[in-house]
């Protein structure tokens, strides 16, 4: 007779291995925070971590949705936004020390904004989870336009055109932070990142996790063995809303200010970007997109007027080509290695590299030669000491011949992987 309380025990994986696959990833994620500190970063460089802090739960919660869920929205920049709104509110409040206001450290504003997130949530997850798929992302981009156009109605909530801005440096001071410099600032949004990193990898693991999940593959199975799609999605939506309203309130503290375009579509199609980019499939895909995409925003302005293009160009590579994004090349790239195929898979890889070269070779000089063409002002591309113009043949030969070169090199990769 078979042993079946065996054969499920042998599903399970081993206390070690749920070691080694959960606990040891958050650990190594705590220490790369603490140590991150010693090698004495800039302001600037400081600043932008603080950023990747928040795009990072930012990016985590959207995918409580997208992943997990199936539900694709246009606005969850709401609840970032209402979540970091109330935040600055209570930094004025704690400003002025009216009441217990005066007792309240700034240190705890994520846990105001994840209310506020929560509330938002609740109120207009109500309506909209009562649809899924297009309708549902239909919803929520008409909730995000009727949110930012209330937040230029209504100044004395949203602050006009000039938004509210609050000052972090009130209040008692917790852990010995005062918040004002901005290596302080840093220690606050170390924590918070670990918090919502923390939070939400705990919701997968959740009975609640798990049925959002079955609820995007068969809603109807889920209704069949006595569950509410509807419900669990609705309670997912709270989830959601409530870590990007945590978002929000460390967004609130290290900028000091939030306008109504924290609430607009941009903010929301930017960590949708962000979020697809890194990869929805992986629970560090997020986290890898957020990394990336804050990373290429801050700085790929400072070498062209084209960062925008070049963003959306990869986001439809990605959505076209890589839907497992950068967490699917990292994963299945340690897979490889750790069955023993690396040394049959090399050449595929440099095909690959090479392929991804010449294509993004001829897309730079296209744009930057189309884009210098456009201003007007005469400028010229000059890679490598080459004057790269729209009257040079020169520009034309690098631009089609890589492009093609590359295309044909793609290709023979993609044959070679398939065998």
């Amino acid at each position: 007779m078979t042993d079946m309380t065996a054969s499920h025990a042998a599903l399970e994986p081993s206390r070690s291995d749920k070691f080694r696959q959960r606990t040891v990833p958050l650990i190594l994620f705590a220490v790369v925070l603490l140590v991150i500190p010693l090698f004495n970063p800039s302001r600037s460089m400081v600043t932008l971590l603080n950023h990747m802090g928040i795009t990072i739960v930012f990016a985590l919660s959207y995918n409580m949705l997208l992943g997990r869920a199936g539900l694709l929205s246009f606005g969850h920049a709401v609840y970032m936004g209402l979540g970091g709104y109330f935040a600055v509110h209570v930094m004025n409040w704690i400003a002025e020390g009216t009441g217990i206001w005066g007792s309240v450290p700034m240190f705890s504003m994520p846990a105001f904004g994840f209310g506020a997130g929560a509330l938002a949530g609740a109120v207009i997850g109500w309506p909209s989870c009562r649809r899924a798929g297009t309708p549902f992302a239909m919803i929520s981009l008409g909730v995000a336009e009727l949110v930012a156009a209330a937040g230029f109605m209504f100044d004395s909530l949203f602050g006009g055109e000039m938004g509210i801005s609050g000052d972090r440096m009130n209040g008692p001071e917790l852990f010995g932070l005062s918040l004002g410099p901005v290596d302080e600032v840093y220690w606050f949004i170390a924590f918070w990142t670990f918090i919502g990193v923390l939070g939400t990898y705990a919701f997968t693991r959740t009975p609640l996790g798990k049925l959002s999940e079955a609820t995007r593959d068969n809603p109807e199975r889920v209704e069949f063995v006595g569950y509410s799609p509807q419900r669990v999605r609705y309670l997912v939506f709270i989830f959601a809303g409530a870590f990007a309203g945590m978002a929000g309130g460390m967004s609130a503290v290290q900028d000091e200010i939030f306008t109504p375009e924290n609430l607009s579509l941009i903010p929301s199609g930017a960590i949708l970007i962000a979020t697809y980019v890194g990869g929805i499939r992986y629970f560090t895909g997020p986290i890898m997109g957020a990394i990336v995409m804050t990373y290429m925003g801050s700085n790929l302005s400072d070498y062209t007027a084209g960062w925008l293009l070049y963003l959306g160009l990869m986001f439809v590579c990605v959505v076209m080509f890589l839907p497992d994004g950068i967490a699917g090349i990292v994963y299945g790239t340690a897979d490889t290695i750790r069955q023993g195929r690396a040394g049959e898979m090399w050449r595929t890889w440099m095909l690959r590299l090479m392929g991804l070269a010449l294509v993004g070779a001829a897309i730079i000089t296209i744009v930057e030669v189309a884009f210098r063409w456009s201003d007007g002002y005469g400028e010229v591309f000059e890679p490598f000491g080459l004057q790269l113009t729209v009257e040079n043949p020169l520009t034309w030969v690098i631009g089609i011949l890589s492009l093609v070169l590359g295309i044909l090199a793609l290709r023979r990769a993609a044959k070679g992987g398939g065998k």
